[in-house]
């Protein structure tokens, strides 16, 4: 019996970022489809939904659960849902690309400006946003949780920023990500 093929996301340059991807069916040419701006756009909408979701706990007890049940589907299906974009030269396609070359930047090189700590602090500040958010849901306080909410998408917009960078350098070194853009 031959051994199991390892996919690309258990090689030992698998990245926690291509595993997340993966997680959320971004392969291929499912990326084209999540780089339509609908899709990033709409799915800024996850956080405040799931928010409202456990906040309603109050108003609806268990039943609550339903619309929760209903956020974390979206936030599955939502890169999924929409067509290849008709352009990609947009700040939110840009943004994908960077996010799909990023993922894969153990098995790619990258150029040295984009292997700095900046896209995980982005990302640590985004977890604070949502440790205050938790917080304020949790004690049902809603400054906290509309600063959480703030905050973690201002880290998220900081980290999709630095994508774009990425992929503007990246798509001047390799023809492959060139042709992402159209």
């Amino acid at each position: 019996m031959s051994p199991p093929i390892a996919s690309k996301s258990d090689s030992p340059k698998a990245t926690g970022e291509s595993r997340v991807a993966k997680l959320f069916g971004l392969t291929g040419e499912n990326w084209m489809r999540h780089s339509n701006p609908l899709s990033v756009w709409t799915r800024f909408t996850v956080l405040s939904l799931i928010a409202l979701s456990i906040w309603s706990r109050d108003w609806i007890g268990w039943y609550c659960l339903i619309p929760l049940a209903l956020s974390l589907l979206w936030m599955m299906l939502n890169p999924l849902l929409f067509p290849k974009p008709r352009s990609t030269k947009n700040w939110a396609s840009k943004g994908v690309f960077g996010e799909r070359i990023y993922a894969d930047h153990k098995a790619v090189e990258i150029p040295d400006q984009f292997k700095s700590p900046v896209p995980n602090i982005a990302n640590a500040y985004a977890t604070i946003g949502i440790i205050l958010l938790a917080y304020g849901l949790f004690v049902l306080e809603l400054l906290p949780v509309l600063a959480g909410l703030v905050i973690a998408h201002g880290g998220k917009i900081w980290y999709i920023d630095r994508m774009v960078l990425l992929f503007e350098d990246m798509k001047k070194r390799k023809t492959e990500y060139a042709e992402w853009e159209y």
